[in-house]
């Protein structure tokens, strides 16, 4: 008979192993050679060998073993065959889930845990998009019973608001979503097949002039940290937004003069050194540093900034309260401009200044243009020293437009190559 003491001596078996209890005919415990225990009772019903898993030990003690047993034997004395309930039992709690798994929220939640959160960046905004569009709008609705109709007018109503670009963006995210889910066969159509985005978009060639330049600098400048650093970050590196967002410590060496952005953080997933001019050297070298913290710019001390709609907002607010102290009157905004257009406008004035093609492209580590397909797979040169002198020439040459202070183009980018 099997005691609780006997139970911890019994020897590991070479192969998998049951134990009579000697107490209750039919309970046994399974040992398996991986050194595991579980309990197990072997019955017949309808003169069929059966057989009930009670669990494993020793999360079940041998006591709570025989009294399982026994309720289970009392059961099949009044007909019934527990072994055969529990497989009703768990088939029927399977057959729940796989009914729920289809539900627009759980499909929302499962594709940005799986999908937009380890391979995007910007998981964040995605959830937050599809859980007010999508979820806001179908929550307790079945993804495979949206229809095409359904999704037109969703983007309808996200137009007639006023916001036709977010339209498009609220398609993309949920057409990738849908997608994903019928790769996995979570549905078996796709109700944004045959669906457009709704709205018109143009390739954006908005570059900013000198004089936008200066006012936008000059906002960056009055709304201060963090947002005004990373803008003129923007400006001194032609970088992406995020990229400068979230810009570790690690990643400099302001001694060396050189930001490192690892490959898991760039845009085509290739490691991109920039070179730090003077200038942003400086503004770098002033920011405050809080030890143990990874990121320059976090509010948080655990997470980068975000939040560059209301940012950008206080930028133009700025901006019209500076042009209209210099001019005395009401200021108008200027032309619509996005953050972005800043590493537009820093492109075009590295033409400007008589930078070849392909170091600007290194610069902004484009791998298009003049470093795509086979020349980008031979050329290996990174330019390093052709994008410093870039980038110097490009502080001095932004440092003068914001100074109005005159500027010899080709003299300045000669200055730069020949530090």
């Amino acid at each position: 008979m099997l005691t609780d003491l006997g139970i911890k001596k019994l020897a590991l078996p070479e192969k998998r192993r049951e134990v009579p209890d000697g107490r209750i005919v039919g309970l046994y415990l399974v040992l398996q050679a991986s050194g595991a225990k579980s309990w197990a009772l072997r019955y017949r019903f309808a003169g069929t060998p059966r057989k009930l898993t009670l669990g494993p030990y020793p999360a079940i003690d041998l006591a709570v073993a025989r009294r399982r047993a026994q309720e289970a034997i009392g059961d099949i004395a009044s007909g019934k065959d527990p072994a055969a309930e529990k497989k009703a039992s768990r088939e029927a709690q399977k057959a729940a889930h796989e009914a729920d798994v289809d539900r627009v929220e759980k499909v929302v939640e499962l594709f940005v845990e799986r999908y937009a959160k380890p391979k995007t960046k910007d998981w964040r905004e995605t959830a937050a998009m599809l859980n007010r569009e999508v979820v806001g709008r179908w929550k307790g609705r079945r993804l495979s019973q949206i229809t095409r109709a359904h999704v037109h007018e969703m983007l309808d109503e996200i137009v007639d608001r006023g916001a036709p670009i977010a339209a498009n963006r609220r398609f993309a995210a949920f057409r990738k979503m849908c997608a994903w889910a019928l790769e996995r066969g979570i549905i078996d159509h796709n109700p944004c097949d045959g669906v457009k985005a709704p709205s018109p978009e143009t390739r954006r060639d908005r570059v900013l002039d000198d004089a936008e330049i200066k006012l936008t600098w000059e906002a960056l400048e009055a709304i201060g940290w963090p947002f005004g650093h990373v803008g003129k970050l923007l400006f001194l590196t032609g970088a992406r937004r995020d990229e400068v967002a979230g810009m570790e410590w690690r990643e400099l060496d302001l001694d060396a003069r050189t930001w490192t952005l690892p490959a898991s953080r760039t845009k085509n997933k290739r490691e991109h050194v920039v070179p730090l001019s003077d200038a942003a050297v400086d503004l770098l070298a002033d920011l405050p540093r809080v030890e143990g913290r990874r990121f320059v710019f976090s509010t948080t001390g655990r997470t980068p900034v975000s939040g560059f709609s209301k940012a950008k907002a206080e930028i133009d607010k700025a901006v019209l309260e500076i042009a209209g102290q210099q001019t005395g009157d009401v200021a108008t905004p200027l032309p619509h401009w996005t953050l972005h257009d800043l590493r537009r406008s820093v492109a075009t004035n590295l033409q400007k200044l008589g930078v070849r093609l392909e170091v600007t492209e290194a610069v902004l580590n484009h791998v298009s243009g003049s470093r795509a397909g086979i020349v980008g797979i031979y050329q290996r040169h990174d330019f390093v020293a052709e994008k410093r002198a870039a980038l110097d020439a490009w502080a001095r040459r932004l440092n003068a437009i914001v100074n109005d202070v005159p500027a010899n183009n080709v003299v300045e980018l000669k200055r730069g190559a020949e530090r």
